[in-house]
């Protein structure tokens, strides 16, 4: 069944064990993770499989947690020279409060904390290996319009410009984004918040090498990232009021740079020569249910979580590769792959991780972005108490790192 399926060839299959909806970051590492399982599995995409083509393949530049790094080693997505930028250093500060935190992985025993590579990069490399498959289907350009499930399969019908095909699934994966077609097709609801922000991505170069040190700066008007790539060059994440973002995106290189340094400092010197500045509305929506009748959402489609502490990517894969594991386990056995208890089993490996991970990302928000004086004593207190033990330091970073919960296999594999 390998192939790309360019618009709408007859003579494609029209059954499959597992239907992925979105062919994003998470649709298309889960079907990496599936191939070579025994299963029949198709990728449909609403564009056609180019970089330039797909939404999530953009100008950010991802902080990819350890865990996510030595996943995607393990599926065989980076190549040699993909340009993995290591991050061994990470320092956490509060403009107008006392003190910092800084982690260090030298310090605490460990290896790498992550590594930063640019979206469009790890699309590159996705496709790449989607390429390499033998046991997927990928059908593109491809929109669901339609999704019935049924007792022993999910009736699906996919739109290509003017033409419709029906197609049926054991279990279908919504991977397809924040505003997921899937999940409102199953009638799930979703709880959202405005955070009234929006993040400015782009590059900048630095004055002093950043040596693997990725700088996250909380102020009263939201965060500042600054993540180590090559060459001096940086990823900058910029958080400003909503109806501040276009004024600040339209400055020109040397006000967006006073700019800036008037809300990061000069803790990597000066800045110079941004790139093209893109603004991302910043919102908070969690599925009220991840799983229906032999359909599961992954990704943005589960949940779509604030950058901040760059954990959005790093859980959708991770929802991504615990499916994954269970359902290479389920062929192995013969087993159903939309069978109830299977989606169960996938809920409750997933609940601590999601839940601990997206309150983490909202509670941080709020606490950062308060400016109550008791709350700013106490923040620097707890900045304090962080910076001085060890032990929670190492908790906290294994955490981050994307050591939590019930992990899949080839997060923990180095």
């Amino acid at each position: 069944m390998a192939g790309l399926c360019a618009g709408y060839d007859r003579r494609v299959n029209s059954d499959f064990d597992v239907l992925i909806i979105g062919g994003g970051l998470v649709g298309a590492s889960l079907a990496i993770a599936l191939d070579g399982a025994g299963l029949g599995v198709a990728l449909a995409e609403a564009v056609p499989p180019r970089v330039e083509l797909q939404p999530s393949y953009d100008e950010r530049n991802l902080a990819l947690a350890q865990a996510s790094v030595n996943a995607l080693r393990a599926l065989s997505v980076f190549a040699a020279d993909t340009p993995l930028a290591p991050i061994r250093r990470i320092h956490v500060s509060r403009r107008g409060d006392f003190g910092a935190v800084r982690l260090d992985a030298a310090e605490l025993g460990l290896g790498d904390l992550g590594a930063v590579l640019p979206a469009r990069e790890l699309g590159n490399a996705l496709l790449r290996r989607l390429d390499a498959c033998h046991d997927l289907q990928r059908i593109a350009p491809a929109q669901a319009v339609a999704l019935a499930p049924r007792p022993d399969g999910v009736a699906v019908t996919l739109r290509s410009g003017d033409a419709t095909r029906d197609v049926r699934a054991r279990l279908v994966v919504g991977a397809d984004g924040s505003e997921s077609f899937v999940r409102t097709a199953l009638g799930i609801g979703v709880q959202r918040h405005d955070y009234a922000q929006s993040a400015l991505v782009t590059t900048v170069t630095t004055e002093w090498p950043l040596d693997g040190l990725a700088y996250e700066r909380f102020t009263d008007s939201g965060p500042v990232a600054l993540l180590p790539l090559a060459d001096r060059r940086a990823g900058l994440v910029l958080s400003v009021p909503r109806d501040e973002a276009a004024r600040v995106a339209a400055l020109d290189d040397d006000a967006f740079i006073a700019f800036v340094h008037e809300r990061f400092g000069w803790r990597a010197g000066r800045l110079s020569r941004p790139g093209r500045r893109k603004p991302y509305p910043l919102a908070r929506a969690l599925a009220e249910r991840t799983t229906a009748a032999r359909s599961v959402l992954v990704g943005n489609a589960a949940q779509t979580v604030h950058p901040l502490g760059a954990q959005g990517f790093n859980l959708g894969l991770r929802d991504a590769l615990t499916l994954a594991e269970l359902l290479r386990e389920a062929a192995s056995h013969g087993a159903d792959p939309g069978d109830a208890s299977l989606l169960a089993r996938h809920v409750e490996r997933r609940a601590e991780d999601r839940a601990a991970t997206t309150a983490f990302s909202d509670d941080l928000v709020h606490l950062m972005g308060n400016e109550h004086l008791p709350l700013r004593v106490l923040r620097s207190l707890g900045f304090h108490a962080l910076e001085r033990s060890t032990a929670l330091k190492r908790r906290f970073v294994l955490r981050g790192m994307g050591f939590r919960g019930d992990a899949s296999m080839l997060g923990l594999r180095p």
